[in-house]
């Protein structure tokens, strides 16, 4: 994905978000838009692909349900209404549980899980910006994906609501990635990372 640039000083809301030309791509984190522009690399597709493919495989006639990118996010910071809403993401992929956040807009809430892929132009903003943002809306589990290294870096919230690291996986080392919220499901590296 390319740079994340901001538009423009001032802050926007998820009513602003609405009306942007559909062939841009952007997100909004505390009402500070970032182009998403590029379109992700080609390996950064079969990554999420293969992923994707696994949980979902998994997930077919259970309550929880797997979406990736682009699909918003919409994270409220209380009660506000959808267009006061000051932060939309579109994470890599994410898996809901609670049926109640979902609607024909996306998600609005925290999803249990979020996958984010880095790439050079991303890293910062996902490490940094993205992890605070995941951990104080109540994500429960947050997977940082090293394409380069291989690697899957895991973090869970613990009961002060702040991330804790439950496991770096990195191929072909580690072969299986446990699922935190999923207790019964490893995913298989060597269809993520192999050649």
């Amino acid at each position: 994905m390319g740079v994340s640039i901001k538009k423009q000083d001032e802050k926007y809301s998820y009513a602003d978000y609405l009306k942007w030309p559909d062939e841009e791509r952007w997100e909004l984190i505390d009402g500070v838009p970032y182009n998403m522009s590029p379109a992700p690399s080609t390996e950064h597709q079969r990554i999420s692909r293969d992923i994707e493919m696994q949980f979902a495989n998994y997930l077919r006639g259970k309550s929880c349900e797997v979406f990736d990118a682009p699909f918003d996010v919409r994270l409220p910071q209380g009660n506000e209404n959808d267009e006061e809403i000051t932060t939309v993401v579109q994470p890599d992929i994410v898996i809901i549980c609670d049926k109640n956040k979902l609607d024909k807009r996306g998600c609005k809430g925290a999803p249990d899980l979020i996958v984010e892929i880095l790439s050079h132009a991303t890293a910062k903003k996902d490490l940094q910006d993205k992890f605070h943002l995941y951990e104080r809306s109540g994500v429960k589990e947050y997977w940082l994906v090293f394409p380069l290294d291989k690697a899957i870096d895991v973090y869970m919230l613990n009961e002060s609501n702040k991330y804790e690291r439950s496991g770096l996986y990195q191929y072909p080392d580690n072969d299986k990635v446990e699922v935190g919220i999923l207790p019964d499901l490893e995913i298989d590296l060597a269809l993520v990372f192999g050649e």
